[in-house]
């Protein structure tokens, strides 16, 4: 199967929310999320250490637009259905499209979080893999201290799979990291 045959929908829409493929010109308003977010996706994050410039997020951005079309990732930037203000994103990485597997990714505007939008976003992204797209398996990975991050697969009914302990160093550097792996996979 070549995925770059594969329909996906460059808009997906929740009861309250609306996910899209990224386009030219988002980079502003994710830029904008970012820096109002640093000082909490600094501690998970690498793109948010340096404090982007507006040029380096819209690049960011219509790089992710290019992998949506290519079928490598498939990010989508979330916003409200009624005001269509930014969100956050998520998206499917780590995608092996010959089992077909999938890694679910995100972040959040910190002044959008709370309401569970994140949460909402990622409920139908599960559902849209395992359904939708034919996924055998959806994966979470995140940082075992990131409680904030882990309570989203757990909510969603994902099995903690496993800690991979000492796996990864942290966004600064200056330490080794454990990873929760959560899973959900297709029902027989």
């Amino acid at each position: 199967m070549n995925p770059v045959l594969l329909d996906i929908p460059m808009v997906i829409e929740t009861e309250r929310l609306t996910l899209r493929m990224p386009r030219p010109g988002d980079g502003i308003k994710v830029n904008a999320a970012i820096k109002a977010s640093l000082s909490e996706l600094q501690q998970w994050l690498g793109f948010a250490l340096s404090n982007p410039e507006v040029e380096e997020t819209e690049s960011n951005t219509r790089q992710a637009h290019a992998k949506f079309l290519t079928r490598e990732s498939l990010r989508y930037l979330v916003f409200l259905k009624n005001t269509d203000e930014f969100v956050g994103s998520t998206g499917f990485h780590n995608i092996d499209w010959s089992v077909p597997k999938l890694e679910i990714g995100y972040w959040i505007d910190t002044r959008m979080s709370g309401y569970g939008y994140m949460v909402e976003a990622v409920r139908e992204l599960t559902e849209f893999a395992l359904t939708e797209l034919g996924g055998k398996r959806v994966e979470i990975r995140c940082e075992s201290t990131n409680h904030k991050s882990r309570a989203i697969p757990e909510r969603l009914g994902y099995k903690l799979e496993g800690i991979l302990r000492n796996e990864d160093l942290s966004v600064d550097g200056k330490r080794l990291t454990d990873t929760c792996v959560y899973g959900k996979i297709a029902e027989k």
